[in-house]
Formats: C-alpha cells, structure tokens, sequence
C-alpha cells in the first residue's frame, strides 16, 4: 500500500515538474534582466554615439553601465524577492498562531473557501476537515493565502538569474561597440538591439511554452521607443557641447 502511495507521488511530482510554471520565477527574473541588459546598455550606448566621434567614450559607457546594471538588477531582484518572502512567511506565522489559538474558527474560513469554490456544504465541511487532519497549515496556506511550492520565489535564484541575463543580454551592445565601423556606430546599435530582443522572446517562448509574436511586437515597440529617446537626448547633448 505505501509502494503504491509512494509510485502514484512520484508520478505526481513528474507530471507537475512538466508544466511551464514550475519555471515562471527563475523565466521572469531572467527575462527581465536580459532584456534590460540588451535595452540599457544598447541606449547607454546610441545616446553616447550620438553624443561623440571617438570609440572610447562609447565602450567605456557601455561597459560601465553593464556592470553597473548587473549588480544593480542582482541586488534589486534580491530585495524584492527577499520582502515578498518576509511578507509571506509574517503570513504564514500568523495563520500558525489562528490555528493555535481558534481551531474552529480558521476551519471554518476554510470550509468557505471550498463553498465558494462549488463544493456542496456536505462535501466542503468534509474536505476542509479531512485536509485539516492531514496538514491544517499546509492547507491554509495554499487555499486561504495562496501560497503554493510553485509562487514561492528564491531570493538567490532571483537575483543570481537577474544578473547573470542582464550580462548576458548587456554583453551583445557591448560586441557591436567594440568591432562594428565607428562611422554608422548609433546606426549599427538601434538595428541589432531589435535583433537581440527577437532572440530573447524566441528563447523565453520555447522555454515557458508561450507564442512568440505577441511578446515580439511588445519588445521590439518598446525597445525601438527607449533607444530613440535615449538618441535623441544624447544628439541634443552633443549638439550643447
């Protein structure tokens, strides 16, 4: 019998582990930093070209803001993360101390929950006991806070996916700063960084089983809109000088 409980949870786990949102948080992080990685240092870059003849400052500005940004999205990511998992264990250690304190009642929030759901009042008040009996925390903090194994986010992972994609994705206008012809330069970057943003949504679809063309057309529109404000502010810098 326990053989049996044991294979049917190891089949559980297996078939859970194959949908894509057991990826969402480590994909977000990482998404988001690649993706501020190519735009940031990509418009870092066009708003110096703008601004300058010299090869210098550009690569300068950009490997500066590439560093910069990755410690700075690292840390970021870190301290959201790091709230958001305070906020949820404060959560948790007070739902531990309801059922310490009323049983009863925390039971009965429970058995409304479940009604809400569609359960019939026979069925939700059995559910909500039985689940009680097994696991009363547990099941509180899924079905009351909405806390699952999945939405849980790790301050580390977060953070360490954040910087590690934002250097990733900051080193390819770094490339064309450094081996592209200086005449075209700003060109030469507001061309590729839409390039660069493709192949992250196409790799960010095939990894969290999303369409493409959706998040192609939102990346590119507000790419394009970023590094053309960024040119325009530096080329009006370049002109005061």
């Amino acid at each position: 019998m326990n053989d049996k409980k044991s294979s049917s949870k190891v089949e559980l786990d297996h078939y859970l582990k194959t949908h894509y949102i057991q990826r969402s948080n480590w994909i977000r992080a990482a998404v988001l930093g690649a993706n501020n990685g190519i735009l940031s240092t990509a418009s870092l870059a066009v708003g110096v070209a703008a601004a300058t003849d010299l090869r210098s400052p550009i690569v300068v500005a950009t490997l500066a803001g590439l560093v910069a940004g990755a410690l700075s999205m690292a840390a970021g990511e870190n301290i959201s993360v790091s709230y958001q998992t305070d906020i949820e264990q404060a959560d948790i250690e007070r739902e531990r101390g309801e059922l310490q304190e009323q049983p009863e009642e925390v039971l009965g929030y429970l058995t409304a929950i479940y009604q809400q759901r569609g359960l019939r009042r026979e069925t939700d008040k059995l559910v909500a006991k039985e689940l009680t009996e097994k696991d009363a925390l547990g099941a509180h903090i899924r079905d009351e806070l909405g806390i699952t194994d999945q939405s849980k986010a790790n301050p580390i992972q977060a953070a360490f996916a954040s910087g590690a994609a934002f250097t990733v994705g900051g080193i390819l206008p770094l490339l064309v700063t450094l081996f592209f012809p200086l005449q075209n330069m700003g060109i030469s970057l507001y061309l590729s960084a839409p390039l660069f943003l493709i192949l992250l949504c196409a790799i960010a679809a095939k990894t969290g089983g999303f369409a493409i063309s959706k998040a192609v057309m939102r990346i590119t529109f507000w790419g394009s809109l970023t590094m053309g404000v960024t040119a325009l502010v530096g080329h009006l810098f370049g002109i005061v000088l």
